[in-house]
């Protein structure tokens, strides 16, 4: 007998483009669109932690959410980035606890 799919449920996201569907659709951060493309360190880390700071949705502290979304990222996609781009991306990381500590 042949299986019968049941129409009513969603398909899954491609399971190619993952970490691309937890950033987007991320349940802990609402992140400015392209955050992570951006060139200036200080922009970056100023952008996720108005983001944790902002969330309802985090379950950690907003240091713990802002700065684990940026590890999500460079460890999805460090291996295919630019060493330049993994460099801003680095100083984002010190940037960001610059500015937590501030507080």
């Amino acid at each position: 007998m042949p299986r019968r799919t049941n129409p009513s449920k969603t398909p899954k996201p491609s399971s190619r483009r993952w970490s691309q569907h937890v950033t987007q659709t991320s349940n802990a951060l609402d992140l400015d669109s392209g955050v992570f493309t951006w060139s200036d360190p200080k922009r970056i880390a100023r952008s996720l932690k108005q983001s944790a700071e902002s969330s309802k949705r985090r379950k950690g502290s907003p240091m713990q959410s802002a700065m684990s979304m940026l590890n999500f990222y460079l460890n999805r996609a460090g291996k295919h980035l630019p060493a330049v781009r993994k460099r801003v991306l680095a100083r984002a990381k010190d940037e960001l606890r610059k500015q937590f500590r501030k507080e």
